[in-house]
C-alpha cells in the first residue's frame, strides 16, 4: 500500500486550492523515458500541484542521478514513490503465454499493475481529482485507473509526433495529404526496427490505450506543427504539444564540485569546433565498429567528445556505472594520441548531454537519433549526423534530415547490418563540421532553436501547457 505518512506530509506543502488536484507521473523504466517525464514533473510542479513520480527504487535513483540541466533540490514538492512488483506467481492478470512472448524485463513491468492501482486508490481518496500521466509504454499497468472515481488518464508519448503519426496511420488507415503521405510511405516497417518481444509488448499497450487516447507530446508546433494537426485528425481528439520539456537555457555558472571534467576541456576549444558523439543508453557498438569510429574521428581532423559506453543493463542496480565503457578496447595508442594532440575527450560513463550540447564549442552531434537527443540538439541549436540503431530512430532520422533539414545521414537504414567504415565516418564528420553544407545546417537549426526557445518561454508550447493545466483543473 502507499505510504500514508508520506502523502500527509506532501499535502502540508500546498494550500487547499492547489492541493485539490494531484498529478501522478508513471514513466516507462528506461532512461529515454524517465528523463522527459521527470522534466514534465518539474514543469507541472511549477504550477503548484502535488506531483508523485512513480517507479522502482532503481529507476527512481537513476532518474535523479542522471538529471540534466536543473537541480532536483529546487523542486522539493516532487515526491518519488518506489513501487515493489508483485511476485510473478501471484499475478493473475498476466498469463504465462504473455510472459513467454514479451520476456522477463517486460514482464517485470507488467507486475507493477497491482502496486500502481493500490497507490492510486490511496491518492484518489485524498484529492478531489487525480490526474495520471503515464508513458505510452505503461498503458497496460495503469488501465485500472480509468475506472476509479475522480481519476483521469493522459498518455505521454516520448517519440516524435512525426513517428506517432506514422504509427497512427497504420492503425486508422486514414489517408494523409501530399507530400506527407509519400514521406511516411517510404518509412521502414515496424518489424524492421523493433524486435519481436518489443512488438508484442507495444501491441499490449495499444490495446490498453483504447480507453483514453488524448495525448501529450514532447514537441512543439515550431518543430512539428503540420504533424500535430494531422495526428489530431487521425485520432480525432486533442493532442497537446508541450515540449521541449528539457530546459532550453542552461546557466553558465557551474558548481565546481558538480561540474563534469569534460567542461574544463571544452572551455579551451573554439566556437562550434567540437563534434559530440553519443549513441544513447540502449546501444552497444561492436568492437569492430568502435575501432572504425575511432579511426574515422581521428582521420577527420576535427575535435570531438565521445561518450563511449554500452547499453544500460535492463533492471541493473548500479546506476552510477551502468553501461560503463571501461571494458571497450580502443585501437592501440588511440587514447594516447588524442590526449597528446588535445583533439579529443573520451568519457566512458554517463555524461551530462544537455549541458554538453549547450556549450558554445559544440558544433555538431553524431547521434543514434533517439527523440530525446533530437529535441535536445534542436533546443541547443546543434546540427546532427544521424546514425539510427533501432526502434523509432530510423523515423526520427527522416524527420531530422529530410523534413527539417538540420542533419545529415551517416548510415542509411537499409545498410544497417553493414559495418560503417572509418572513411565514411570521416567524411560525415568533415561534412557536418567543415563544409558549406554543414554551415547551412547549423544556420537552419539555430533559427529553429531560437523559435523553440520563444515557444517555451511565451509561445505555443507555453500556451499548450497552460491549456492542459486548465483542462485538468476545470
Amino acid at each position: 500500500m502507499a505510504d500514508l505518512f508520506d502523502l500527509k506530509k506532501h499535502d502540508q506543502i500546498y494550500n487547499e486550492e492547489t492541493s485539490q488536484t494531484a498529478i501522478v507521473i508513471v514513466p516507462y523504466l528506461e532512461q529515454g523515458h524517465l528523463n522527459p517525464l521527470l522534466n514534465l514533473s518539474r514543469i507541472i510542479s511549477s504550477y503548484k500541484f502535488p506531483v508523485f513520480f512513480l517507479g522502482t527504487s532503481t529507476s527512481n535513483r537513476q532518474a535523479k542521478f542522471r538529471l540534466s540541466g536543473w537541480d532536483i533540490l529546487d523542486f522539493p514538492t516532487i515526491r518519488f514513490h518506489d513501487l515493489v512488483p508483485v511476485p510473478p506467481d501471484s499475478c493473475s492478470s498476466v498469463s504465462t503465454a504473455v510472459m513467454e512472448k514479451i520476456g522477463s524485463f517486460f514482464t517485470s513491468i507488467l507486475l507493477l499493475r497491482e502496486p500502481i492501482w493500490e497507490f492510486l486508490q490511496e491518492v484518489s481518496s485524498r484529492y478531489r481529482r487525480t490526474v495520471v500521466i503515464n508513458d505510452s509504454g505503461m498503458s497496460w499497468v495503469v488501465q485500472d485507473a480509468v475506472s476509479m472515481p475522480n481519476t483521469e488518464c493522459y498518455c505521454f508519448h516520448t517519440i516524435s509526433v512525426f513517428t506517432a503519426l506514422s504509427f497512427a496511420c497504420e492503425t486508422t488507415k486514414k489517408p494523409l495529404p501530399s507530400p506527407v503521405a509519400e514521406i511516411i510511405a517510404e518509412l521502414p516497417p515496424r518489424e524492421n526496427t523493433f524486435d519481436s518481444e518489443t512488438i508484442e509488448y507495444l501491441k499490449l499497450q495499444r490495446e490498453s490505450r483504447e480507453f483514453y487516447s488524448v495525448g501529450l507530446h514532447n514537441s512543439c508546433k515550431e518543430i512539428e506543427g503540420v504533424f500535430i494537426d494531422l495526428l489530431e485528425e487521425q485520432r480525432e481528439n486533442k493532442q497537446w504539444a508541450i515540449g521541449p520539456l528539457n530546459p532550453v537555457e542552461i546557466s553558465k555558472k557551474r558548481n565546481s564540485e558538480q561540474t563534469h571534467e569534460c567542461f574544463s576541456w571544452l572551455d579551451k576549444q573554439e566556437q562550434n569546433s567540437v563534434i559530440y558523439v553519443s549513441f544513447g543508453s540502449t546501444t552497444t557498438l561492436s568492437k569492430e565498429q568502435i575501432n572504425e569510429l575511432a579511426f574515422g574521428l581521428e582521420q577527420s581532423g576535427q575535435k570531438f567528445i565521445w561518450v563511449l559506453r554500452g547499453a544500460d543493463k535492463k533492471g541493473g542496480n548500479n546506476i552510477e556505472n551502468v553501461g560503463r565503457g571501461s571494458n571497450f578496447d580502443l585501437p592501440e595508442g588511440f587514447e594516447e594520441r588524442i590526449k597528446d594532440k588535445g583533439v579529443g575527450f573520451i568519457e566512458k560513463n554517463w555524461a551530462p548531454q544537455l549541458e554538453i550540447l549547450a556549450h558554445g564549442s559544440i558544433g555538431g552531434f553524431m547521434s543514434h537519433c533517439g527523440w530525446n537527443s533530437c529535441i535536445e540538439s534542436i533546443s541547443m541549436g546543434v546540427p546532427m549526423a544521424a546514425w539510427p540503431i533501432h526502434s523509432d530512430q530510423p523515423r526520427n532520422t527522416v524527420l531530422i534530415t529530410k523534413v527539417l533539414k538540420i542533419g545529415i545521414v551517416v548510415r542509411d537504414w537499409e545498410n544497417r547490418d553493414e559495418l560503417v567504415s572509418a572513411t565514411k565516418i570521416e567524411n560525415a564528420v568533415r561534412n557536418l563540421m567543415d563544409s558549406a553544407e554543414g554551415e547551412e545546417l547549423r544556420r537552419r537549426v539555430m533559427e529553429l532553436s531560437s523559435a523553440v526557445k520563444k515557444s517555451v518561454k511565451n509561445g505555443s508550447s507555453r500556451n499548450e501547457m497552460d491549456s492542459f493545466v486548465a483542462h485538468v483543473t476545470r
